[in-house]
């Protein structure tokens, strides 16, 4: 005579697990849709409006996945799914974590003004002459926007300002490429009194043009910069950002500098 040995029911059933691979599955989607919208946009896979579709996309599903994982931790909880559980509480945080770049995004584009060309003379800004031609076939212009950017630059970004070198002219112009090639700045233009470059941003791979214009003054030699993006409405303040940065390395390098 033969015995069955029955393997009991565990609580709560399949769903418990289920809930979990849906919620990983979401977690997952939403990584892929977020982390590759900058890279297919920068290989030209897609547009600019299908990379930001994606981002939105993306936040959606990781905000999705975070419910879902909610509900499989409260549920395995009760069911004393330990494991379920464990899986629950790592997509939450790991939706958190993913969630916190967009969110930081939105906050950063609230606190800046909506402006993508930063220069720092805003009373002659410095122009484009060899990426003129470049600036031209994309969407922003090619010439500084006028007084109503200058007006969001001096409320924004209040102490951005040229750099004023104790140096001659060669020893400046030199520090100033070696400072953009130190950068990774495509260099389209090195004359004896102004710089032209393109920097490139890591995500998206956005094409953000430089100009460095040298003036000899009586107390050495004036630096003043303009940076601004191709395409885009607001930069987020990278091009304030770039400057700064820039002129602070530049002053650094140079014996005597100040930065602004």
């Amino acid at each position: 005579m033969s015995s069955l040995t029955f393997k009991p029911r565990r609580r709560g059933g399949k769903w418990p697990t289920r809930l979990a691979w849906l919620a990983v599955i979401l977690l997952i989607v939403a990584a892929l849709l977020m982390g590759g919208a900058g890279p297919a946009y920068r290989l030209d896979l897609v547009s600019l409006s299908t990379s930001f579709a994606w981002l939105r996309q993306g936040a959606h599903l990781l905000i999705g996945a975070g419910a879902v994982g909610l509900v499989a931790l409260v549920v395995a909880m009760i069911c004393r799914r330990w494991r379920v559980a464990l899986v629950g509480t790592l997509v939450i945080v790991a939706g958190a974590s993913l969630v916190a770049l967009p969110a930081q995004l939105m906050q950063l584009a609230r606190s800046v003004p909506p402006i993508h060309d930063i220069t720092t003379d805003l009373e002659n800004p410095p122009a484009f002459e060899t990426l003129a031609a470049a600036r031209e076939a994309t969407p922003n212009a090619v010439a500084y926007p006028g007084e109503a950017t200058a007006r969001q630059q001096r409320a924004g970004y209040p102490r951005l300002g040229p750099l004023t070198l104790d140096a001659s002219l060669g020893e400046v112009r030199a520090a100033a490429e070696a400072t953009a090639r130190e950068r990774g700045w495509e260099i389209a233009a090195v004359e004896p009194r102004r710089i032209e470059a393109t920097a490139i941003t890591r995500w998206f791979g956005f094409r953000d043009d430089v100009v460095i214009r040298l003036t000899e003054m009586d107390d050495g030699v004036r630096v003043d910069m303009r940076s601004a993006s191709r395409v885009g409405k607001s930069d987020l303040g990278t091009n304030a950002a770039r400057i700064q940065a820039f002129l602070e390395a530049l002053a650094r390098r140079v014996d005597g500098g100040s930065a602004p």
